[in-house]
């Protein structure tokens, strides 16, 4: 008798590392991301070569280093060494979302590097969380003497008034002056491994819907309904890319599923209307 042995989709595997939060596996799960755009992908060499990076700083720090001279020489080794930063010409291609790819040209968006810091830093024992501040995720560490918050392009720490003046803008857009105003705190919370992963999934989302690259936006939702199984926005989202796509069942399957969930969704009746039309097209 034979044993029939299947290898997991690169969706099955990726749902097998998000299913519980207790051991969320984050470096191993925003890794997995880029597996649909490199099937090959060898996650155990990506995640075997963070560990050697991490061997290499450790032999440069005594076994007692103080948290700040373990943060300083993680910084001169990441940002100044191996010369990691932002893809400043290139801001919106996918490959910053993909850590192989950060990896090899050591060019990323801030949360990508951030995760690649973070793994790095708790690997030397540092308390270091990611930040879903607006619009550039940031990273803080707690030190004896109280919290550092870096931004992940550079390393360079910012001080509360450097903060504030980078929400200003975002603050003004979205109503949140004078009466509505919030505290500078809690944009500062950190972020759950969970949440790190969706916003890496969401920029790529954006991506490829400015593109109309419905294919991969379509998998890219696929991911996200994994992780986040109540974001019903998301299922409306992966019908309408189905809809495009032409694939009506799929895509009807999707709304129906966002119109019985979503019960206060401002765009109710418009997603009917398209319902109805996808109905009577393919009735």
């Amino acid at each position: 008798m034979s044993l029939s042995y299947s290898v997991p989709t690169s969706l099955e595997y990726f749902a097998s590392l998000v299913q519980s939060d207790d051991h969320f596996p984050l470096l191993e799960a925003a890794a997995s991301l880029a597996q649909d755009e490199y099937p090959e992908l060898d996650m155990q060499q990506l995640l075997g070569d963070m560990d050697q990076l991490l061997a290499r700083i450790k032999r440069r720090l005594p076994a007692d280093a103080p948290a700040l001279q373990r943060l300083r020489t993680l910084n001169q080794f990441f940002f100044v060494d191996l010369g990691f930063g932002g893809n400043i010409n290139n801001y919106y291609d996918p490959e910053n979302s993909y850590l192989n790819a950060v990896l090899r040209t050591r060019r990323g968006i801030p949360i990508s590097l951030a995760v690649l810091w973070m793994e790095l830093a708790q690997g030397l024992g540092l308390h270091a969380r990611g930040i879903a501040f607006p619009g550039h995720f940031m990273v803080k560490v707690l030190l004896p003497k109280g919290q550092v918050v870096l931004d992940p392009i550079s390393g360079q720490s910012l001080s509360r008034e450097e903060l504030a003046e980078r929400l200003e803008p975002y603050k003004r857009r979205n109503g949140l002056v004078d009466d509505y105003d919030v505290p500078l705190g809690l944009y500062l919370q950190a972020a759950t491994p969970r949440d790190i992963i969706a916003r890496m999934l969401r920029n790529l989302k954006e991506v490829h819907r400015t593109q109309q690259d419905w294919q991969r936006l379509i998998t890219v939702l696929d991911r996200l309904i994994v992780l986040l199984p109540d974001a019903w926005g998301e299922r409306r989202d992966r019908g309408l890319a189905h809809a495009e796509r032409g694939n009506a069942a799929e895509a009807m399957a999707d709304l129906e599923a966002y119109l019985t969930h979503a019960e206060d969704g401002l765009d109710i009746d418009l997603i009917a209307d398209r319902l109805s039309a996808l109905r009577s097209a393919n009735g």
